[in-house]
């Protein structure tokens, strides 16, 4: 359907889109004028030694040189205090009624702890501010009291940023009127082409008894005239997510509004209205991957209203709602790879789109690498901003760790990593050996190439489970070449990037010696979900909710599914993954062709790096790695619709025919005049 029909659909349906639209604006205008506009105002308590503990030092005496990381425990025992409910209480007393919150510095290392207060009154926020600063003193010196701590010993308070001037917060106004203007206008939207697509079905129902008219082909001008289909609309959003670096995002939406999950979200709807009004069918035999993703929908449900029913911070609340928009956006690109393919020179024309431009991805990642910079950096797009504290340059080592448009080097890695078998079979293709070397092997060198460069024991795994998924299953002369090459490659990386080899290595032997620091902080994170998943072992705590500014990075996609969604939402992920590499599996089975059985190992490699690199990072929280990883798994899908409905028709049994040499010689009758006469007898 092009947009010239849907906007026609739209003006025919208008008694649908004018009354809600209108509906929908004095909503959202209600909304700005009732809704008050918050406030929020916050200071900084940092904790110093006691004298008797740390010297002063000689020459300053400046007690503030005291705030040691050693009395992290303390602030801890300080923030938990100040948020129960006694002290909720106290406060109340004292004229503290508006909600405030006691927490850790962000990215700080030091006892440093912030109070922040927020309300509809900007003088009595700020007047509430300096309370719960006070009363924090109080709190710290009464713990110490009954803990019957002498006095030398004491910990002090020192408050290091004083109450500040209270700031408007009109986010959450912004999404309120937003949400009411959207709810509107899409529900206006879908019963018009619901409504339409009724029509069809009556007209093409009263036409069936009619005799057919020829009708004159219509002349479709200008760019609303053309047809759209699900490859135009999936080239638009790769390019978007792909040249877009991915932690810039709309301020309402968070991390999951980058423009690119936004057009995923409209692809959507066209598709909803090209269904609903009749004008397309969900390709068949692709029902497998709609129905894994349902069981995950069920899992997120499920743990969004276990995050409703429980006390949760208004920061989780909005989590949740986030990660429903992001689950929505996984949908469209099922949905759109999936159902809405309709011939697989689309298909093909898709992937090799995602091949080429994950390669000019990769390009900018070797930049990134050698300049000792981030090329993402320098790139402001205005409406957006960054949805990632703290992005900047990482070094492992004495390398830059390159990320080029992605929020991080893991998600640089586990982007490229699964999609490097495409690279590898397109390049093999023989429908492609009239290409020129370079352009076949151009992207497989990029990809493969920048893998290493991340300095990750991500990019690793993935390489080598793609080498090993891929390589066996080769003809031996391939087999043996490929062989080669990935040795030849380590001795270049050996020459060109002195030390990156031995930087690697050294990555390995530390993680299996357990001397690593990061992996001992990732075991030390998962005996800390243990707490949380007891609370809620089956439904979790709410998908998107727990977050780093609230918690702590899991580095792990598993840990991080059983804490949002419990132990269903871990089952429905590893359905998920296992669909991608059953998927794999039928192509390479049930293909006729040697390129079609090297495209289901790609499929199958491609999923099985998403299974295990998931546990080393949270790897669907980041929207790049998640984009491409939902839109291979509905491209697998489509590709075994496609297979499957060629070998039934294959396997049809046409008319039978008797061959040629069991045919019976034909009998010719004796004409009347070679027949013998009757002897008569005499």
């Amino acid at each position: 359907m092009s947009l010239g029909e849907i906007w026609a659909i739209l003006r025919r349906r208008w008694y649908f889109m004018v009354p809600f639209t209108v509906l929908s604006l004095i909503g959202g205008g209600y909304l700005w004028v009732t809704v008050p506009v918050s406030y929020e105002s916050h200071s900084s308590v940092a904790l110093l030694d006691s004298s008797a503990v740390a010297r002063l030092a000689p020459t300053f005496g400046n007690p503030i040189s005291n705030a040691g990381g050693s009395l992290i425990v303390t602030a801890d025992v300080l923030i938990r205090t100040l948020e129960s409910a006694d002290a909720a209480k106290e406060l109340h007393g004292r004229g503290v009624t508006d909600p405030y919150t006691a927490g850790f510095a962000p990215a700080s290392d030091s006892p440093l702890v912030v109070l922040t207060v927020t309300g509809t009154d900007r003088e009595k926020v700020l007047k509430e501010t300096s309370t719960l600063t006070e009363f924090a003193g109080e709190q710290l010196d009464a713990l110490q009291a009954a803990a019957k701590v002498p006095p030398a010993y004491a910990v002090q308070t020192a408050p290091v940023v004083l109450p500040q001037t209270p700031v408007a917060q009109s986010k959450s106004r912004y999404q309120g009127v937003a949400a009411v203007v959207i709810l509107g206008v899409v529900s206006a939207f879908l019963l018009s082409i619901l409504m339409e697509g009724v029509s069809v079905v009556r007209r093409r129902y009263k036409a069936a008894s009619r005799p057919k008219k020829a009708r004159a082909p219509r002349p479709r001008a200008g760019m609303l005239g053309r047809r759209v289909d699900a490859t135009a609309i999936l080239t638009v959003y790769l390019v978007l997510a792909f040249f877009i670096p991915s932690n810039l995002a709309l301020p309402a939406l968070g991390g999951v509004g980058t423009p690119a999950n936004v057009f995923a979200l409209l692809g959507l709807m066209w598709y909803l209205a090209t269904w609903l009004g009749g004008r397309i069918l969900p390709a068949p035999g692709t029902r497998l991957v709609r129905v894994a993703l349902c069981v995950l929908g069920l899992a997120v449900l499920a743990a969004y209203i276990s995050n409703a029913l429980r006390e949760s911070s208004h920061e989780e609340v909005l989590g949740a709602d986030r990660g429903l928009i992001g689950f929505l956006v996984w949908v469209s690109l099922v949905v759109l790879t999936s159902a809405a393919m309709q011939e697989r020179s689309r298909l093909d024309v898709l992937m090799r789109r995602v091949v080429v431009m994950a390669s000019v991805v990769a390009a900018i990642g070797f930049y990134d690498f050698f300049a000792a910079t981030n090329i993402a950096d320098s790139i402001h797009i205005p409406g957006l901003q960054t949805s990632v504290a703290q992005v900047s340059v990482m070094d492992r080592g004495a390398f830059t760790r390159p990320r080029a448009t992605t929020a991080q080097p893991l998600e640089f890695a586990g982007m490229l990593a699964i999609l490097l078998p495409f690279a590898v079979q397109q390049a093999l293709d023989p429908v492609r050996r009239h290409r020129h070397a370079l352009r076949r092997w151009g992207p497989v060198i990029l990809m493969a190439g920048a893998l290493p460069l991340s300095v990750s024991r991500t990019s690793i795994v993935g390489l080598l489970l793609v080498a090993l998924v891929m390589v066996p299953r080769w003809k031996p002369t391939r087999r043996w070449a490929a062989i080669g090459v990935l040795t030849a490659s380590v001795a270049v990386f050996k020459v060109l990037v002195p030390g990156l080899i031995g930087t690697i290595t050294g990555l390995f032997a530390s993680f299996l010696s357990n001397s690593d620091s990061s992996t001992q902080a990732r075991t030390v994170k998962y005996s800390a979900i243990v707490p949380y998943l007891k609370e809620h072992p089956l439904f979790g705590r709410g998908f998107g909710t727990f977050t780093p500014d609230l918690y702590f990075f899991t580095d792990n996609q598993y840990m991080l599914g059983l804490a949002e969604m419990g132990l269903l939402g871990l089952i429905a992920l590893l359905t998920l993954f296992i669909t991608g590499i059953h998927q794999g599996g039928a192509i390479r089975r049930l293909a006729r062709t040697e390129a079609d059985r090297e495209l289901g190992q790609a499929f199958f490699a491609s999923a099985l790096v998403a299974l295990v690199i998931s546990a080393t990072f949270d790897s669907l929280s980041f929207p790049m790695f998640a984009g491409m990883f939902f839109l291979t798994l509905g491209a697998g899908a489509s590709y075994l619709g496609f297979v499957r409905r060629e070998t039934a028709a294959a396997t049809v049994p046409g008319p039978r025919r008797t061959p040629k040499t069991e045919l019976a010689p034909p009998v010719e009758r004796p004409r009347a005049a070679e027949l013998p006469r009757p002897v008569e007898s005499r």
